[in-house]
Order: C-alpha cells, then sequence, then structure tokens
C-alpha cells in the first residue's frame, strides 16, 4: 500500500558498504512434496546463520536436478502463506527460491497471519510494522544477510552454482534488492523490484546510487500512485542505469502499490491486489529470470 511507501521513507536506512564473511546454515524443519504441472516440489523450513543471529527462512525447491537460486525479500508483512506460494510457483518453473524472514532480529515468522483488517492509517498497526521494518533497514542489515544467503544456497545441492541468483522484492523489499545485488554484485545477475517503495531519495543513502555496484540485469515495475508520488524517479533511475552501463526495463503499471501481493489489505477504494497485472508482473518476471539465468 502506498502508505507502506511514505513509512519506509521515514525509516533511518543510511547504509554502509562494508563486506562481511558468509557464515553458513543451521538445520532443516518439515518437508514436504508437492505434485504440479512442472516439477514436483519440496518445501522446507531452514535456519540460516548471519552476522546478527539466525534467520529462519523457506526454502522451496525441484525435488530433482540443480537450479539457478533466487531470494525473494518480501513486503512489510514479511514470510507468510503468500510469499510462500510465489517462491513454491517458481520452484515448479525450475527455480531454488529462499524467502527469509526479514525480520529474524526481532521476531520469527510468521509475524503476521492474517492481514486483511490491516491499516496503515490506524496508529496501532502501523505501530506493529514500524519496529519490523527498521531492524532489516538499519545500516548494514541487508549487507551483513545477503552474503548469508548467497553462501548458504551455494552449499545446496539443488542449486546450481554455474548461474547467477536472482532477487525479487516487494514493497520494502525493492531496496532490499538493490543492497542485495550490490552486496553480493558477483553473485546476483537479475533484480526485479514490484512496487518498491523508496528506491530514489535525496539521502546519501540512496538505493539508486548502489547501480554502479551492481552486476546484474533489471526489472523495475512501479504502482502508478507511487509514480504520481515521485513522478521523476523512473527518469532518474533510467538515467543511473544508463551511466552504470546496466541493463534494464522500467514499467509504469496502471495499478495501485502494493498490485502483485495477493493478500495485501483493500483500502478505502476496494482490492488493491490486481490479478491482471500481477500476471503481466510474473512473465516480465521470468522473461527476466531466463535471459539473466541461463
Amino acid at each position: 500500500m502506498a502508505d507502506e511507501k511514505a513509512l519506509m521513507d521515514e525509516q533511518t536506512t543510511d547504509l554502509s558498504r562494508r563486506d562481511f564473511v558468509a557464515l553458513t546454515a543451521a538445520g532443516l524443519a518439515a518437508t514436504a512434496t508437492v505434485g504440479a504441472a512442472g516439477h514436483d516440489i519440496v518445501e522446507t523450513d531452514v535456519v540460516i546463520q548471519t552476522p546478527d543471529g539466525n534467520c529462519d527462512c523457506a526454502f522451496i525447491y525441484p525435488a530433482t536436478g540443480a537450479h539457478p537460486a533466487i531470494i525473494i525479500w518480501p513486503d512489510a508483512f514479511g514470510l507468510r502463506v503468500s510469499m510462500r506460494e510465489m517462491a513454491k510457483r517458481l520452484a515448479v518453473a525450475g527455480y531454488s527460491v529462499l524467502v527469509p524472514n526479514p525480520f529474524y532480529r526481532v521476531a520469527k515468522s510468521p509475524v503476521f497471519t492474517d492481514i486483511s483488517k490491516f491499516s496503515f492509517s490506524n496508529p496501532t498497526d502501523r505501530a506493529k510494522v514500524t519496529p519490523l521494518m527498521g531492524s532489516i533497514g538499519a545500516e548494514g542489515a541487508a549487507e551483513k544477510d545477503a552474503p548469508a544467503f548467497v553462501a548458504w544456497l551455494d552449499k545446496q545441492k539443488s542449486v546450481d552454482t554455474s548461474k547467477k541468483i536472482g532477487t525479487q522484492g516487494y514493497c520494502m523489499g525493492g531496496p532490499l534488492v538493490f543492497r542485495t545485488a550490490a552486496a553480493v554484485p558477483n553473485r546476483i545477475g537479475a533484480v526485479a523490484s514490484f512496487h518498491g517503495g523508496g528506491l530514489v531519495t535525496d539521502t546519501p543513502a540512496s538505493p539508486h546510487l548502489l547501480i554502479p555496484k551492481m552486476k546484474a540485469r533489471l526489472f523495475i515495475g512501479i504502482a502508478s500512485n507511487d509514480d504520481q508520488r515521485q513522478p521523476t524517479a523512473k527518469d532518474t533511475l533510467r538515467d543511473s542505469f544508463k551511466k552504470a552501463g546496466r541493463p534494464a526495463e522500467i514499467k509504469v503499471f496502471k495499478s495501485l502499490h502494493g498490485w502483485c501481493v495477493p493478500d495485501m489489505p483493500a483500502d478505502a477504494n476496494g482490492p488493491i491486489y490486481n490479478q491482471p497485472e500481477a500476471e503481466e508482473a510474473w512473465t516480465k518476471l521470468l522473461a527476466l529470470y531466463r535471459t539473466a539465468l541461463a
């Protein structure tokens, strides 16, 4: 929702660019095999050790073979069923997908199970999410997590390490995919942001300033109301990609902030999730991965 982007703009995200030693994983939890039209898949719960603690994650992958890896950065509601469903869909398409709990420093997942009544305009609801977003938005947080996630993925039999890794983010996850691509540039080959909040700011920590550090191909999907609020952001991004020599596609969708996520709470005017445009965005995502992770 647009208010999530506004809340992101209030967070302190002064990033520091340091290298961290990636630590490897902890255990597996419940495993299930799911039949599907494409690959049969396995869904597991894993714990990955990072410099800041133990991050609980979902890891979903094809039952056989080694495949390109994907990291999904969730929105402000974190790791939950809707994010797992996206990961399953990617796994069926032939990817090994990690969905971290971005809030592991302060809470285990799922932090939210039913968000249908959540409202960013409600002070009580807003107070729940502010410290969660602050924990991953903090200086250096994503820069510690990303190398740990990549190192863990590269040790999994289901991951083809000869292929680059993709990362996609929603709302709050938009800046996180930029930070991930800049933190591990030699492994991240594809970046997708959907209704990402705060990709361009007027601070030294603006995510768009990280573009020269990236070695990835990108797709940026912008919501119509985000574009209305910040009409020059797409031009700044386009300029930055061109100067850095990064292949990128930018598209402004007709839908509102949050349109790609099926369980996104409705606003006063009705549902935010827009299935036709969400499917268009998904098609763009798969095309990006086919090209950049081949």
